[in-house]
């Protein structure tokens, strides 16, 4: 078997413990090297993970529930874990201190990679019901000194103010795909941070349905002395997978990802993934616009390259080395 080394930094690893225990419950046992695989570490990062998955013990209302943990033999088992099955249960009080807090760190100017603090929102109002209504009427602000003056902290303002007085907006919003600006009256519902963006939730009276504007595409707001009037049957919008919706009609794109670069299909809904062994893996991403897979495809760097189509795989050949000679690195 090959060994892989990979850089590792705490965060990675306590990513792979959180995993690693209902990884191995739900298959019953592991070998070795499969989850090693799996998790793209070599079997002796895996093996000192285990061990330290060994001091763990679980305080629970029976008040001691250690981990039984054992990979004698090449196979990983795990027993005495049937704590960590029971859903967490919180309280009104502490549901709505959570969802403030993690509105207020959304908030934040300047926060890099909010998407999936974004997502724990959505998920923890789906799942506290009542305890959500209540920390909504929380508003917290936090002062950031220094700086320049932020147009787009300003419009946030104006929104929480909006949304926080059930008020009607009026909005001018430029639209990238026909290079136009348009205006438009807004019944706001929420504010939401997906993929590090910032978006208001709203119902749109010129498109009669509910629509996402982000933020740094307003340019200009109003607060109108009329109030909000969603309709009863507006859905809210299921961010939980980001904003990308792909169709049949999109474009198929497939990548090959190396150990590091699995994380591509975990931030982006893939068509399909397969396997290719040593913790490598094939996704097939359908996208209507291939502009931004060229992106991530640069930014992937070693970690992953795109193989199909060929025109666009070229393309993205010819970015790099156009990039590396701007360097003197062709």
């Amino acid at each position: 078997m090959t060994v892989r080394t990979t850089a590792t930094t705490s965060t990675d690893r306590l990513g792979r413990l959180l995993a690693l225990v209902p990884y191995v419950v739900s298959r019953d046992s592991v070998a070795l090297d499969e989850a090693a695989a799996a998790f793209g570490v070599s079997e002796k990062q895996l093996i000192d993970d285990l061990n330290l998955l060994w001091c763990v013990e679980l305080r629970a209302p029976d008040p001691y529930c250690p981990i039984d943990l054992s990979y004698e033999g090449g196979e990983i088992t795990v027993a005495e874990a049937e704590s960590i099955a029971r859903p967490l249960r919180l309280k009104v009080d502490e549901a709505s201190a959570l969802l403030v807090a993690l509105r207020m760190l959304a908030g934040i100017p300047g926060l890099d990679d909010r998407d999936a603090l974004s997502r724990v929102i959505a998920k923890l109002e789906s799942a506290a019901g009542a305890a959500a209504a209540v920390s909504s009427q929380v508003a917290v602000e936090v002062d950031v000194r220094g700086g320049s003056a932020d147009p787009e902290r300003a419009t946030l303002a104006l929104l929480r103010d909006a949304i926080g007085r059930a008020r009607r907006v009026h909005l001018a919003y430029y639209v990238p795909a026909r290079d136009e600006n348009t205006e438009r009256d807004v019944d706001p519902m929420r504010l939401l941070v997906v993929d590090g963006n910032t978006y208001l939730e709203g119902w749109c009276r010129r498109a009669e349905a509910v629509r996402l504007f982000k933020l740094d595409r307003i340019t200009d707001l109003a607060v109108l002395d009329v109030a909000a009037l969603v309709p009863d049957d507006a859905e809210p919008i299921d961010v939980d997978a980001g904003l990308f919706r792909p169709s049949p009609r999109d474009e198929a794109v497939t990548l090959e990802l190396t150990p590091r670069g699995r994380w591509v299909a975990d931030y982006h809904p893939c068509e399909s993934v397969e396997e290719l062994g040593e913790g490598r893996l094939r996704v097939v991403l359908r996208t209507p616009d291939a502009r931004w897979v060229r992106g991530l495809a640069l930014r992937l760097g070693d970690q992953g390259r795109v193989v199909a189509p060929e025109r666009l795989a070229a393309g993205i050949r010819a970015d790099a080395a156009r990039a590396l000679a701007r360097y003197g690195l062709a």
